[in-house]
């Protein structure tokens, strides 16, 4: 071990946090060395030297094989006591993660392999670790953890969902409390003192929404105090009832399994604490914008840009509001407002679809998360969207929210003093990650050789000829009685293709959000021979689809994409369902040119793409180009809106700050 490694892991565990707290993103010159900065480090923390290290705490393992139980805790709380001196070396490093390597034998009846090792320490120097499906992360993560939460400051393990914060603390809870640590896990279910009482824990499994969301209301708690000393000294003079203590000790290590999902998709919009704001008028006024919205014609009263989602009145459609208005009184008098709500419900109406955007659940609209395909009741859209799409739902209309308290998902993660993650897929947005998070990303190699083979994809003219084409393939690979996934990304597309399947009398299971009480079972089951499973995106973040020895026999997960997602990641993600852990598998991408992407992104080209089609053979090539060139238009734009959302959160901290407000 170098003296170089030994002070850069001494220096990672002992800092405060100032080098990863960035403060305000880097402008001009700035940014351009910064990118210089983050290229560097990218090459200086590289896979190989984190495996060349990672041999060498698996090379330790015999110096605990024949160690009591009793000798390994020991140990443990010897390795603690210098970790909280912050006085840990390097070489100490390497015994704690040999020792917890050791713990897992005696609890799991397996150790952490090479790569999950190196996928850890990747962690321990502020990186993403990028390991593809299925080789443990979840196992990968109780490494880092575990030493944080020996520093006895507390460690924040974020996923993607409550269930899998109740599942992961659970099962991994074994090994921490082997070495007499407290792990506990928070949703949404869970009461102010059950919050507290998880914070003060060593460990803490939770989502990023309800660790933000704590925070806000921890900063509400303060109220006019907004210093903790000053909340402190007015909570002791007994100015403050119990019901307002704070629920979290502070932010000091993070770490985020699924980052790419947690970082990058769940930054499009702010994290947001309101309540309700009742308003008779207003929500009588979305039924009555709903029906006007409904009288009024695209091209004459209004334009419709749907690349960007965005409508825009025409002169003569505003004249024509303010005529049909004319009578109502109240808010329709004011031209600003009435115009508000009318663009509302003709958003509403045009890009907002059921079993897409939202279902239907109990006579309540229910959002369904385009990056997971899983319900979130506890959402709604803002500035009287929500209200809208319950207005042509003919769904009671809730009442208007009023913010209390905001912050994007950006500026919180990076408020912790040590920020670090892993992911499957986070190539493709390495950049993002290290201008906005400092987080360099690590391409982790696999266990075993990925076998995965991936077939040319198949490009249709239209709906029905690519269901078709996947009725057909999916008739042709469940001859072989080899386990099928079929991937959708709505649920509406998942409920066609099972009516589909259905009629042609194979038996399937059906993924997604209106079936997700049932989504362990499903899965379970998922790779047995001969089982179709269709599923939404969901089947990639945080399911585990295991292949029986039968079906590993017979070729093993065969994957069924029917349409590219507004990011590769998330096609990446797909097709890491099949071949996990050097099993067999293999996937096609199965897409037509009137899809929701091309349709969306390149309107022009598909058109002429389609028209030439009927005289001229095209290459599959070029087709293929249309959905690429939609993908990273798609992807461009999401990182525009995540930019549009941290410089809103920057200019109201600045304006807020000003006036004596910081939320």
């Amino acid at each position: 071990m170098s003296s170089a490694d030994a002070a850069r892991d001494v220096y990672v565990w002992r800092s405060l946090g100032h080098d990863a707290v960035p403060g305000d993103l880097p402008k001009g010159l700035d940014r351009l060395w910064h990118r210089a900065a983050g290229l560097w480090k990218r090459q200086f923390v590289s896979a190989k030297s984190l495996l060349t290290r990672s041999e060498t705490i698996l090379g330790l393992e015999q110096r605990f094989a024949r160690k009591t139980d009793d000798a390994l805790r020991t140990e443990a709380e010897q390795l603690r006591a210098s970790l909280r001196r912050g006085r840990a070396t390097a070489e100490d490093m390497n015994l704690a993660f040999a020792l917890i390597r050791e713990g897992s034998q005696r609890v799991f009846g397996f150790r952490h392999h090479a790569v999950q090792v190196a996928g850890a320490l990747a962690m321990c120097r502020g990186c993403i670790a990028e390991m593809a499906t299925g080789e443990g992360k979840t196992l990968t993560a109780t490494l880092p953890a575990m030493v944080a939460g020996w520093r006895g400051r507390g460690c924040h393990v974020i996923t993607v969902n409550d269930y899998l914060a109740a599942r992961d603390s659970e099962e991994m809870g074994k090994l921490y409390r082997f070495f007499h640590l407290k792990v506990k896990a928070i949703t949404q279910e869970s009461t102010p003192d059950e919050r507290r009482r998880a914070y003060a824990a060593d460990i803490t499994y939770l989502t990023n929404k309800e660790a933000a969301a704590d925070y806000l209301r921890d900063r509400l708690a303060l109220g006019e105090n907004k210093g903790l000393t000053g909340f402190l000294l007015t909570d002791l003079l007994g100015v403050r009832g119990g019901d307002t203590q704070l629920v979290q000790r502070g932010l000091e290590f993070a770490l985020i399994d699924e980052a790419d999902s947690v970082l990058i998709n769940e930054a499009v919009t702010p994290l947001i604490i309101s309540s309700d704001s009742a308003n008779k008028e207003q929500e009588d006024a979305f039924p009555i914008g709903c029906r006007l919205a409904e009288r009024l014609r695209e091209g004459r009263d209004y334009s419709i840009n749907w690349k960007y989602k965005e409508i825009e009145f025409t002169s003569g459609g505003r004249m024509r509001l303010q005529q049909k208005c004319r009578r109502l009184g109240g808010v329709w008098i004011a031209a600003r407002r009435r115009e508000e709500i009318v663009h509302q419900a003709l958003t509403a109406r045009h890009f907002f679809k059921t079993g897409s955007e939202y279902i239907i659940d109990e006579g309540k609209v229910v959002i369904v998360d385009e990056s997971t395909g899983r319900l979130m009741p506890d959402r709604s859209w803002r500035d009287g969207l929500h209200q809208a799409v319950e207005a042509k739902e003919k769904v009671e209309v809730t009442p208007a929210k009023e913010t209390l308290a905001r912050i994007s998902f950006q500026r919180y993660f990076r408020l912790y003093a040590h920020l670090a993650g892993m992911t499957g897929t986070g190539s493709e947005a390495a950049g993002e990650f290290w201008h906005v998070y400092r987080l360099p990303v690590v391409p982790i190699p696999t266990h075993r050789p990925c076998l995965r083979i991936m077939h040319k994809p198949v490009v249709c003219s239209d709906q029905e000829e690519k269901w078709k084409a996947v009725m057909a393939e999916v008739i042709r690979i469940h001859a072989e009685n080899r386990p099928i996934l079929v991937g959708t990304r709505s649920i509406g597309a998942s409920e066609r293709l099972s009516a589909m399947l259905a009629a042609a009398g194979l038996e399937h299971q059906v993924l997604n959000a209106v079936h997700h009480r049932q989504e362990a079972e499903i899965v379970a089951r998922a790779g047995q021979p001969g089982k179709i499973t269709v599923a939404t995106n969901m089947a990639g973040r945080g399911t585990d689809i295991k292949l029986r020895k039968e079906a590993e026999a017979l070729g093993g997960l065969h994957v069924i994409a029917t349409e590219r997602h507004m990011s590769y990641r998330i096609d990446r993600q797909l097709y890491g369902r099949c071949s996990r852990q050097g099993d067999p598998g293999s996937a096609i991408a199965i897409v037509s040119m009137d899809d929701e992407l091309p349709r969306r992104f390149s309107p022009l080209l598909t058109k002429t793409l389609r028209a030439v089609k009927n005289i001229l053979p095209i290459p599959s090539g070029v087709e293929m180009y249309v959905f690429t060139r939609s993908e990273r238009k798609a992807e461009k734009m999401a990182f525009k809106q995540r930019q549009g959302v941290l410089q809103s959160d920057t200019w109201l901290q600045e304006q807020l700050g000003f006036a004596g407000e910081d939320l």
